[in-house]
């Protein structure tokens, strides 16, 4: 198995090039919110181990009400993505690949180093983990989607031609006719089903000691929480009574600039950008909850959902600012309308657990009732504080987080064969979608 990683690279924006960057950005798109794949700003589609990727300008772009006094913060661009395989040498790979483009990008910042300077060095000295990272099915490679994809167009072709001269009532003979036609293409290399590589050792053993260490730590502190959990109840119901929200409805000319980056594909990149409660109740507690957020997502949330949610490929929250801010990146299926709905309806209390530690947000009750049950308010919040990704980059175009585990699944029958009449029915049936 290869396993996914991700980068964040973040730069200050120089004092007067804030436009001039935007403009480079927008350039790189033939509409907005829609990449020109062949665009001169960088060459995504370079890259066979990039996922999803964007360039966003962190800036406050709706007035706060007075909530919590926070200092200014001078924008910045952020460049993001998740890869196949460890990051370090994905980033390394761009600077050798596409070093005159994102030397023009972040020229713009500063410090920028030098021609003769190492571009690799600026980039990994700038390169931020996330405090939780979720990806929708581990291990499930950039080269695996295509070729997946290419596999079930084939069959889907050649199903139909095979139904009409076997007929629907031998599945069997059905099956056996479009494994030989796989095998044939393969053959001609008109079809390829790379084998998954071993799983890196060093990742391997890492892996296993967060999944033993994290609730090893849990049970060892477990006495402590206990001992505390009064104070704590009775601190934690004190904030909840008194922090002020801010979710008033966003201005029309903000949902307008965001409404016209979204839904040009099936897939949307959402961003959101907002300051912690100073309190340091708050401070900590966010950074507990993603702590267990990171682990439930590597080990219980890595195949197909995060929670009941289905439709997002990766998402990531990453605290900044010493604590004081916290960005939220996703990547989801449908419009951003149904993706809240589905948040809201299904994992509420874990939208409260994270985001209640953030200024403005509806109030809660004992950490998980309220918040963003109260729909409208929690809405508004989170449009509130996102922010237009000006760039974004899909290595799959067109297809769903449904349409990839179709497709495992497709591969899947092939490689395993089904033992009765209806496995090879509902394998059939997949095809046919």
């Amino acid at each position: 198995m290869t396993p996914q990683s991700t980068f964040m690279i973040v730069a200050k924006i120089a004092a007067g090039q804030l436009e001039q960057l935007r403009t480079l950005l927008e350039a790189m798109n033939s509409e907005p919110g829609e990449l020109d794949p062949h665009n001169r700003g960088f060459p995504f589609t370079r890259f066979d181990r990039l996922h999803v990727a964007r360039f966003l300008i962190l800036e406050t772009l709706v007035a706060e009400q007075d909530v919590f006094s926070f200092p200014e913060v001078p924008p910045r661009l952020v460049f993001l993505g998740d890869c196949d395989g460890p990051s370090d040498t994905f980033i390394a790979e761009m600077a050798v690949l596409a070093g005159p483009q994102l030397r023009s990008v972040f020229s713009h910042c500063e410090p920028f180093p030098a021609e003769h300077e190492s571009l690799v060095n600026w980039l990994q000295a700038r390169n931020i983990k996330p405090s939780a990272n979720y990806i929708n099915w581990l291990g499930r490679t950039v080269t695996q989607i295509r070729e997946e994809e290419a596999l079930h167009q084939a069959l889907s072709t050649q199903l139909e031609r095979i139904v009409n001269d076997v007929g629907r009532d031998n599945p069997r003979a059905i099956r056996q006719q479009l494994l030989s036609f796989v095998e044939q293409e393969k053959a001609a290399a008109r079809l390829s089903l790379t084998p998954s590589l071993s799983t890196p050792i060093g990742w391997w053993l890492k892996n296993l000691v967060h999944k033993l260490g994290v609730p090893l730590i849990l049970l060892t502190l477990s006495p402590i929480f206990l001992l505390f959990s009064p104070y704590l109840i009775y601190r934690l119901r004190s904030l909840e009574k008194s922090d002020p929200e801010a979710v008033s409805r966003p201005p029309r000319e903000h949902i307008q600039r965001l409404s016209q980056r979204e839904d040009h594909d099936v897939t949307n990149p959402f961003s959101a950008y907002g300051e912690v409660k100073p309190q340091p109740f708050r401070r900590y507690a966010v950074r507990l909850f993603l702590w267990l957020l990171d682990y439930a997502s590597i080990h219980v949330y890595n195949r197909g959902h995060l929670t009941r949610v289905q439709t997002i490929h990766f998402a990531r929250w990453v605290m900044m600012d010493n604590n004081q801010r916290l960005l939220f990146a996703s990547n989801y299926d449908g419009s951003l309308e149904s993706y809240m709905d589905d948040f809201i309806n299904k994992v509420a209390w874990g939208l409260n657990l994270v985001f209640s530690n953030g200024a403005g947000y509806p109030s809660t009750r004992w950490l998980i009732k309220a918040g963003a049950e109260r729909e409208q308010k929690f809405k508004h919040f989170l449009r509130r504080r996102q922010l237009p990704t000006q760039v974004w980059y899909k290595a799959y175009p067109g297809k769903t987080a449904f349409d990839l585990a179709r497709n495992s699944r497709i591969r899947e029958g092939v490689e395993i064969r089904q033992d009765n009449d209806d496995e090879i029915r509902q394998w059939l049936a997949e095809i046919q979608v």
